[in-house]
């Protein structure tokens, strides 16, 4: 891991993207391009841009609400630093896009192109070595072994914060019921899975609880999954269970299939249910701001900030491949504002939180060790 920390702690997903075409045709957009579903696909760039920054999306689309649509924002982030770079990406319908997007990026001479998400790691890898003059960016993959010096490896280790997120959880249940589920079972995923499972287990050693958590197990590595960071109708579905089994805070870990969840806590507080949730990724008061009265904080990844650092490394020929760890000690790994919970969370109970953050960052707090980095 490089010495140098890239990442200044509690920056926020600066949102406002193109929505992703269908097509396989790149898209590009201008630094201010807002967030919009009829947003065109081809909307112009910059005319004076001369360093193509160029992102394939994983199968969630630009717009999901989650890892692409806040990897693309540090792609934008970069075009709006330096105006010789021109933003562009291509959508991944399924994951045989993959290749073939990389390879059109290739053939446009991109500067960098950047892959997003655990399931491109292995298309990226076969093109870096094809192409070892290009230089890529993987979001939420570790590096290869052998390392790959062409490849600027952006991972985040959310075991941390998804910890403080497990405490916060448990510590704000009603009913001493918590739920987790994933997206698929990938370790990028489970991460989070396992802080929130074990910062549960920490609440109740701490104050003599038995708060349960259902969807989970961190010892046996077995719960509940979508199958899917696109399928809305099994998070709400999912959600719907955990809710019937008294659960009464949700950590969806799943991109854009958490909104399934949100939709599922907005209905079961309509009838008269006390239910809430936690956002992945980015701050779900920003990116899914719709739902955010149930939003107790988010468990986010640095990854926006991140990505803007290695497009302009790119960009200024100071790219040098490598691995970038995010934590809670240099912002990578962040526990969002409680925005509509603020007066909600108990100041004692913040304390705390405040108290472990600091043992995690200087190891007096020993979080699991099953971790993609």
């Amino acid at each position: 891991m490089r010495g140098t920390v890239r990442i200044a702690a509690g920056l926020s997903v600066v949102a406002l993207l193109a929505a992703a075409c269908g097509s396989s045709g790149s898209s590009t957009a201008s630094p201010s391009a807002a967030s919009s579903s009829s947003a065109s696909s081809t909307s112009s760039a910059s005319s004076s841009g001369k360093f193509l920054a160029c992102m394939v999306t994983d199968t969630g689309g630009i717009n999901d609400k989650s890892f692409n649509q806040s990897s693309y924002a540090g792609v934008l982030a970069a075009a709006a630093a330096d105006s010789s770079i021109t933003p562009k990406y291509l959508p991944s319908t399924t994951t045989s896009d993959y290749a073939s997007n990389i390879t059109a990026f290739l053939g446009q001479k991109c500067g960098i192109i950047v892959t997003v998400g655990f399931l491109m790691g292995g298309a990226t890898q076969a093109a870096a070595k094809a192409n070892p003059s290009a230089k890529f960016a993987i979001v939420d993959f570790p590096q290869y072994s052998p390392p790959l010096s062409n490849v600027d490896a952006l991972t985040f280790n959310t075991v941390q914060d998804a910890f403080l997120g497990g405490y916060l959880a448990a510590a704000m249940s009603k009913t001493g019921k918590v739920a987790t589920f994933g997206g698929q079972k990938l370790s990028t995923v489970t991460i989070y899975m396992d802080g929130f499972y074990d910062g549960v287990q920490y609440y109740n050693a701490k104050h003599h609880a038995h708060v349960t958590v259902l969807g989970w197990s961190e010892p046996s590595q077995n719960g509940e999954f979508t199958n899917s960071f696109t399928d809305l109708t099994a998070g709400q579905r999912i959600t719907n269970t955990f809710i019937t089994e008294g659960a009464d805070v949700i950590f969806p870990v799943a991109g854009g299939v958490g909104l399934g969840a949100a939709k599922a806590v907005q209905t079961a507080n309509q009838s008269g249910q006390n239910v809430n949730m936690m956002w992945v990724d980015t701050d779900g008061c920003i990116s899914a701001a719709q739902y955010c009265k149930y939003f107790i904080t988010s468990v986010e990844k640095g990854i926006t900030t991140a990505v803007k650092v290695a497009v302009l490394s790119a960009a200024h020929g100071d790219f040098k491949g490598g691995s970038y760890v995010g934590t809670l000690a240099n912002g990578g790994a962040i526990l969002a504002p409680y925005h509509d919970f603020a007066s909600k969370v108990p100041a004692a109970l913040q304390a705390e939180l405040a108290q472990i953050k600091t043992g995690i960052e200087n190891g007096t707090i020993k979080t699991p060790t099953k971790s993609p980095v």
